[in-house]
């Protein structure tokens, strides 16, 4: 059974990488268009990419946006599922709520965001577009660290708080040890959906804002130059990496590397 769930994921990976068999190929064309097959190689496309203003501006943005709603969406979807993990049952309602993103089509929440930063004067802003990626990228760390919280019995606060711990005390050192691969996870998530969104871009942002998945379509509609290819190569290699990051953390966790249910918090071992 294992063997078949490795031959599968290993499938479902040939699959998904698969389209870059053609982009790679294209980002390293010695043509000035995207045409197969290619005539030579040459590395131009990506001194293009480091060189240009527009697609550095873009870049640079895309990662700024990225991390601020990493910083605002990690947090808040933390304490979120917390609540909602020890919470009463009416929580549910909560947790339906906070999910909503996920369900609702990207063009019909673009466009109520956009009604509603409009009368705020959020939209064509920074703050606005960090604001708006933090509400998609809310539910799926509400989500990760939920299922972290599935992993360990929540008897140990119970527990906790009958010692005399306060609830920071048990905020600090029992529930984020135990949770950090899934906050960990969460944040690796949310900064994956920021990076990597385009229909919210295209409704907030502002020319000041402009991301690399809106940058990569204004070149599509331009010129079909070479220099597309390679930032998608580069953006394939940036959620290559998420995906490795994760990996890594439930492989961490696997092994004993960070703390479990089971484990506690790691001990340290006597040099003796």
């Amino acid at each position: 059974m294992k063997t078949i769930s490795r031959l599968f994921a290993a499938l479902v990976l040939l699959f998904l990488l698969a389209p870059l068999l053609v982009v790679v190929p294209l980002s390293v064309s010695s043509a000035p268009s995207m045409t197969l097959p290619i005539p030579g190689l040459s590395w131009r496309w990506y001194e293009d990419f480091f060189t240009g203003a527009r697609w550095l501006l873009a870049a640079r943005n895309s990662l700024l946006v990225g991390t601020l709603t990493t910083l605002v969406a990690t947090p808040l979807g933390t304490l979120a599922a917390i609540g909602i993990a020890i919470g009463a049952p009416r929580a549910r309602l909560l947790l339906a709520s906070l999910c909503l993103p996920v369900v609702v089509p990207s063009v019909i929440a673009a466009l109520a965001m956009y009604l509603a930063f409009i009368r705020v004067g959020l939209a064509n802003s920074l703050a606005g577009l960090v604001l708006a990626h933090s509400v998609l990228g809310l539910p799926y760390v509400v989500l990760t660290v939920l299922a972290g919280t599935k992993q360990f019995d929540l008897a140990l606060l119970r527990a906790a708080a009958s010692l005399g711990a306060s609830r920071l005390v048990i905020l600090r050192r029992i529930l984020l040890p135990l949770l950090a691969p899934a906050i960990g996870a969460g944040a690796l998530f949310a900064f994956a959906i920021s990076f990597d969104e385009l229909i919210i871009a295209l409704f907030i942002a502002g020319p000041e804002q402009f991301t690399l998945p809106r940058q990569m379509l204004a070149s599509t509609r331009e010129f079909l130059s070479p220099t597309l290819a390679a930032a998608a190569v580069l953006v394939s290699l940036v959620s290559l990496a998420l995906l490795g990051g994760f990996a890594l953390l439930q492989r961490r966790r696997q092994i004993g590397l960070l703390p479990t249910a089971a484990s506690g918090p790691p001990r340290r071992t006597d040099p003796r």
